[in-house]
């Protein structure tokens, strides 16, 4: 059994009688997408006219936000003086497009616009007092505005409001107990004002910002609002929902050239774009560019005319993104190395010199997504001996509230319940360490409860089809707060199992019953190719899509997550023990042959059969533990006995002998005459140095030569005293068949021809039926 990482939480297909499901059937829609929309809060006939179609007439007055008619004035103030304006954006997806629309926007209405995006390892987030000290000396600012930052910003601020330079911010990140005093703050979650929707990205403070200053609404500009709150994985309800909704539309027909250079290299049409070409194309690759150096050609891209310069700066670009995976894979690779499972400690603090700064958050990520813990992944500078880094956490544990608590011990800090950022000095490492593991321990918390997913419906494979898929489309765009919906299907075998990409990261796979079956993927999920493999009963959820090719077209499951439920059954025997690696947290490994024990000294926690045969604490461990047969059992009788102790979930079979009984057979009637013979004919044979010469005489395997003498000495045929077989004179005749060594090599043979030679469903079918006795 594998159980599911996830808590899988069923949404409730019963709802109240509503006028809802009217609607719907109005609409000409699926009453089965009732209980989705009551789900998103779309619970009345007006509400669900403007979750369909929005327009933006649906969009709320800009000059609701705090500051915005003071701030429209002094820009226009600005413009009429011919002052210069510095636009101080930030280094992400969201920053690019905030600094872009802003930009486009005063550039439009005749503002003498410059514009900076600070580098994330220079001038680190938001304001820069060195920044702003040598834009207003050297450039002559006379206005700065903020886009996607500001809030924080204290000292920067007040440099230049100290020298005249006011200073408008508009930003979306939480508000800190203290404000900056600054000229004007534009933010929609300002307590002054009550601006109706309180989870604008960046970019769309700075469109309500362009709209307020242009007095109309800059639809051209919806394509950059679409792209940088998707890429900020802002809620995708209300006013968002409309921005993106209307942006992805504009994007399919958009003249802006940038974004026609950024589909071309990476292979995706804009007439068929959505939020999955802007969250898996366009934004990792805006992302890259802030993450390893500087992110002012995202801006050059969004906002140039030059067809050959947008090429030029879309090539440049992808290349930056090629970079940064490849510096992702190799730092996840190697701290996913350096974590000591043995040691249980209940958050992953890694940290070595030398790793890139920037994509730390995204290996966190992957760390968290392996562990199922918390993890912080640091870096350390050499000159400094700062470390620095990145933090993830899972849904039982507030990340942000966690170091808040250690704060003492940091230079810096920030974040939310499920991301952070952190800096300390190297000699407080260990200190760090200590007490944020303390800290988790005390807390109330269970820190092994699954993240919970929610799963909209369970259906059939049969029900799984083309326009059931296709009605989920009038719930789009998918994001945050409006996730696409998770289906649970049940298949009882596996098809066509295969890992694929260049390293084998991922997995494909048909999931079948008697009369269906869908096309699975599953991203990042390649290591579980021997979970898939080891079972035959499959649970398994994830969202729909469409998979078309040469005009096809077929349903298709993306994964994420699965649960195999009864016995699994890991075969890795012989050569196939590379391509499986045995979880050994709470595994009992079992060898029955103790003269094998000096081959898996490695192995730490080995048990003989012996020892579990005649200690019941042993035996009710296996009640909880899977299970690795490291050598076949020496009958089935043994192998029945070790099964009743069991409740086997996992089974690993490795199944290594040391004598192949099964290959070699029992020897023949005229094998054994023919010993009896040469031992009649000679008195003695000192079988410690003579056994290979009497082996090779008789023609006889030396292996079953040994096992045909135990069994005369068992039968009183010969006597053996300190290595030397004398013949015994007049023996009582016996029957081979009452030798308990003949008895056990029949055995043997009977174990290896089922544990060793069969195919894993033989066993199986074999395991089950002791079950049922």
């Amino acid at each position: 059994m594998r159980n599911s990482q996830f808590d899988w939480q069923l949404l409730d297909q019963n709802y109240p009688t509503t006028d809802l499901a009217d609607a719907v059937k109005e609409q000409g829609l699926s009453e089965k997408l009732v209980p989705l929309l009551l789900h998103r809060k779309v619970d009345t006939a007006e509400k669900l006219a403007t979750f369909l179609a929005p327009t933006l007439n649906d969009l709320h007055d800009p000059m609701l936000l705090h500051d915005m008619e003071k701030s429209i004035n002094r820009v226009q103030e600005a413009i009429a003086e011919d002052q210069t304006i510095l636009i101080y954006g930030d280094y992400d997806a969201d920053g690019i497009t905030s600094t872009t629309v802003m930009k486009d926007t005063l550039e439009l209405i005749g503002a003498n616009v410059l514009y900076y995006l600070p580098n994330r390892f220079k001038d680190g987030y938001g304001p820069n007092l060195k920044v702003y000290q040598e834009m207003i000396e050297t450039q002559g600012v006379q206005l700065i505005i903020t886009v996607d930052n500001g809030v924080s910003g204290h000292e920067a601020i007040a440099y230049a409001q100290g020298q005249g330079v006011d200073v408008i911010v508009t930003d979306h990140h939480e508000l800190p107990d203290e404000l900056p005093n600054a000229f004007a703050i534009v933010h929609p979650k300002h307590p002054d004002a009550d601006y109706p929707f309180k989870d604008l990205a960046g970019v769309g403070v700075a469109f309500k910002f362009a709209t307020a200053l242009l007095g109309e609404i800059p639809v051209e500009a919806l394509d950059l609002v679409a792209i940088g709150s998707i890429a900020d994985m802002v809620s995708l309800t209300g006013e968002n929902r409309i921005l993106v909704k209307l942006g992805l539309n504009l994007m399919k027909q958009t003249d802006r050239i940038g974004l026609h250079a950024l589909a071309e290299v990476t292979g995706t049409s804009l007439s068929e774009s959505n939020e999955e070409t802007v969250g898996f194309q366009f934004a990792p690759r805006l992302n890259a560019l802030g993450r390893l150096d500087d992110a002012t050609p995202g801006v050059e891209l969004l906002s140039t005319f030059d067809e050959d310069e947008a090429k030029n700066l879309a090539e440049m670009i992808q290349e930056v993104n090629t970079k940064r995976q490849a510096i992702v894979k190799e730092i996840t690779t190697e701290a996913l190395a350096m974590i000591d499972h043995s040691a249980d400690l209940p958050i992953n603090i890694l940290v070595k010199e030398g790793w890139h700064e920037g994509v730390l958050g995204i290996v966190a990520n992957h760390v968290v997504k392996q562990t199922h813990k918390p993890a912080l992944i640091l870096t350390v500078d050499p000159v400094t001996k700062i470390v620095k880094g990145s933090g993830r956490s899972i849904e039982a544990l507030d990340l942000f509230q966690l170091l808040n608590q250690a704060k003492d011990l940091f230079i810096g800090f920030g974040g939310h319940h499920m991301a952070a950022g952190l800096s300390f000095a190297l000699t407080d490492l260990e200190a760090v360490k200590e007490r944020l593991a303390s800290l988790l321990l005390a807390m109330p918390i269970d820190l092994t409860q699954k993240d919970s997913l929610l799963i909209d419906e369970t259906l059939a494979l049969a029900d799984v089809t083309i326009p059931y898929i296709k009605s989920f489309d009038c719930l789009r765009p998918f994001g945050v707060d409006n996730k696409a919906p998770i289906i649970r299907v049940v298949g009882e075998r596996i098809d066509q199992l295969k890992q694929i990409g260049s390293d084998k990261s991922h997995l494909k796979f048909s999931l079948t019953t008697p009369d269906s079956q869908i096309d699975c993927i599953g991203f990042s999920s390649g290591s579980s190719y021997a979970e898939f493999l080891a079972g035959d009963s499959f649970e398994v959820v994830g969202q729909l899509s469409i998979n078309e090719w040469n005009g096809r077209q077929k349903p298709q499951l993306m994964m994420q997550d699965f649960q195999i439920n009864g016995l699994q059954i890991f075969d890795i025997r012989g050569k196939k023990a590379n391509d499986v690696v045995i979880d050994t947290h709470n595994v009992c490994c079992v060898l029955f042959d103790e003269q094998l024990r000096s081959r898996y000294a490695t192995i730490s926690d080995v048990v003989l059969f012996s020892e579990i045969a005649d200690n019941a604490g042993l035996q009710a461990r296996l009640k909880h533990d899977a299970l690795v047969l490291l050598d076949c059992p020496t009958s089935l009788d043994a192998a029945r006995q070790l099964v009743s102790y069991c409740q086997l979930d996992r089974l690993y079979l490795k199944c290594d002998v040391a004598v192949e009984h099964y290959l070699k057979g029992m020897p023949k009637r005229d094998d054994f005459g023919k010993l009896f013979k040469v031992i009649k004919e000679h008195q003695q044979f000192d079988i410690r140095y003579k056994l290979a010469n009497l082996a090779n005489y008789l023609k006889i395997d030396k292996d079953q030569l040994i096992f045909m003498i135990k069994v005369f000495f068992e039968l009183g045929f010969v006597t053996i005293d300190d290595g030397v077989m004398k013949r015994v004179d007049n023996p009582e005749p016996h029957p081979l068949t009452e030798s308990q060594e003949y008895q056990s090599y029949l055995k043997r043979i009977d174990a290896e021809k089922l544990f060793v030679y069969s195919d894993v469903s033989d066993i199986k079918e074999w395991l089950l039926q002791q079950e049922e006795t």
